[in-house]
């Protein structure tokens, strides 16, 4: 009885914290970035940008976004269809991320223009490794970031950590936060998340966990896990079902934004 009591309570923390935190609390989220746009290609292409850029201080995820919409002229899709490393190389001069270097980010958006002109979309990227089958992302999300790394090996002669670390991999045990977050911009449907991709069905979203939302989770008592990995995304998740099993990452922007702010759950 205490332990159904206690996720009775929590499930009403939860849908009451789904609801305080709506758009007016965007800020500080890299997710406000998307809402400037209205081209779904360009919410596509700053939504896969910001998730890759999305780890460090919350401060210099916003500063360096905020650069990349200014060499972009606030127009993502366009830049990156039209990339050219002869004219554009030179307006990243000084733009690195943690451990992405200059180097990483131009290879990077070499790239994208090389997908973008054969693929049309990012969506159209993601569909061709997914799988309805599937019982969640999982399998998607190793074949999206596959399909990446097999391009940057296709056309330079090594692959540097910042390129894989942007590209990250189930299998390796990473819990892929910023791909899960990408997914969950472009997946769900409310008023902050886009609901883009009608293919996937919310169910099979997994929950983006980094070391803030492992904390907060495991003392919700949402995973026993220790370490951060897939396989404590998958845990979370599955408990997150039993209070809405049809949208259990709804309560992921909440989550997150208990610790960003430091507030009490």
């Amino acid at each position: 009885m205490f332990i159904d009591n206690f996720f009775m309570n929590l499930k009403q923390k939860l849908e009451y914290h789904y609801n305080v935190f709506d758009k007016r609390k965007l800020e500080p989220d890299p997710l406000q970035f998307l809402h400037i746009f209205k081209d779904e290609r360009d919410i596509e292409i700053v939504g896969l940008i910001a998730s890759i850029f999305a780890y460090g201080n919350v401060k210099q995820i916003e500063n360096t976004i905020k650069k990349l919409l200014v060499i972009f002229d606030y127009k993502p899709y366009s830049f990156v269809k039209n990339f050219s490393l002869k004219t554009e190389a030179a307006k990243f001069k000084g733009i690195k991320h943690r451990f992405y270097t200059e180097d990483d980010i131009i290879k990077l958006f070499i790239v994208l223009n090389k997908e973008i002109k054969k693929y049309k979309s990012i969506r159209n990227i993601f569909l061709t490794g997914y799988n309805p089958l599937d019982k969640d992302v999982k399998n998607g999300i190793t074949n999206f970031s596959n399909h990446f790394l097999n391009s940057f090996h296709q056309y330079f002669d090594s692959v540097s950590n910042g390129i894989k670390f942007m590209f990250p991999l189930p299998e390796k045990n990473s819990a892929c936060k910023r791909m899960n977050l990408f997914l969950r911009w472009m997946v769900r449907k409310d008023e902050l998340d886009f609901g883009l991709w009608n293919e996937i069905p919310t169910n099979k979203l997994i929950i983006p966990v980094d070391t803030h939302i492992a904390r907060i989770c495991k003392s919700l008592r949402l995973t026993n896990k220790k370490n951060v990995s897939w396989q404590m995304a998958e845990e979370i998740t599955k408990n997150l079902k039993r209070f809405d099993p049809e949208d259990p990452v709804k309560y992921d922007f909440a989550i997150c934004h208990i610790g960003i702010r430091k507030l009490k759950f």
